[in-house]
């Protein structure tokens, strides 16, 4: 497993949280991700021989939200 942090612009609310986390681990490979509202970032635990950092960059934007 791996863990990388994402840094995101855009997210101010829990609904922002629901559908950054809700992108990402509907991704296979993806264990957990958690999103940090007040340091603009989300955390990704994830098996690299499933996913790349840029399909999670992927899912992100396509919720409408910067990624960094």
């Amino acid at each position: 497993m791996a863990k990388e942090i994402i840094t995101v612009e855009g997210m101010s609310c829990d609904h922002c949280k629901q559908a950054v986390e809700g992108a990402l681990t509907n991704l296979n490979g993806i264990t957990t991700a958690e999103v940090n509202l007040s340091e603009g970032n989300v955390t990704v635990d994830y098996d690299p021989s499933q996913v790349t950092t840029n399909s999670m960059k992927d899912a992100i934007e396509d919720q409408g939200y910067d990624v960094k």
